[in-house]
């Protein structure tokens, strides 16, 4: 099965990400478009485990949605940057915590109907205190739950975030 793009033209370019609307060639042959979210950079996300076994947690506003809403840790590579230094780095900035292990996990591509974005998702264990360091335009809340409150808050919606939701599966799946 072959698509092939026929055009594409750039519609926006913003500080984070850009926009294409794409005419392509269907495998029929008949032409369609398809608009494209095209995130600049990578993004890596990181679920800390506490040593009583609780989950660290941010919450933060988002304004695609107007809510302050719970999730694990993240943030966009730097350029150059590896996906383990970045979860590490963004840990520490976000929560003041410091990770003693990291495990990769897998990546992942949130918005596949548009988007580009890819998240690599990773836990993180002995954590230990470090300096939280907050950029100036950002302003978390602290939270920690168990597994199974974690859980629970996904099926009564208080936890929405996708990344935070696939990481937490995963680690039930792979840890319990």
């Amino acid at each position: 099965m072959g698509y092939k793009v026929l055009e594409s033209n750039e519609t926006y370019r913003g500080k984070i990400l850009r926009v294409t609307v794409d005419k392509i060639e269907m495998p029929d042959g008949r032409a369609a478009y398809r608009e494209t979210v095209i995130r600049e950079k990578n993004a890596a996300a990181v679920l800390p485990v506490l040593e009583d076994g609780r989950i660290l947690f941010v919450r933060q506003y988002r304004h695609a949605f107007r809510e302050l809403l719970l999730e694990i840790p993240a943030g966009v590579l730097n350029d150059g940057e590896v996906c383990e230094n970045c979860v590490i780095r963004e840990l520490e900035e976000e929560t003041g915590k410091k990770a003693g292990k990291i495990e990769f996990l897998c990546d992942i591509y949130p918005t596949v109907g548009f988007c580009t974005e890819k998240i690599s998702l990773f836990f993180a264990f002995d954590l230990t205190e470090g300096m939280q360091k907050l950029d100036e335009d950002e302003f978390i809340e602290l939270e920690s739950y168990t597994l199974d409150q974690a859980i629970e808050m996904i099926y009564n919606g208080e936890i929405k975030d996708g990344k935070t939701i696939a990481a937490l599966f995963a680690y039930k799946s792979k840890h319990i």
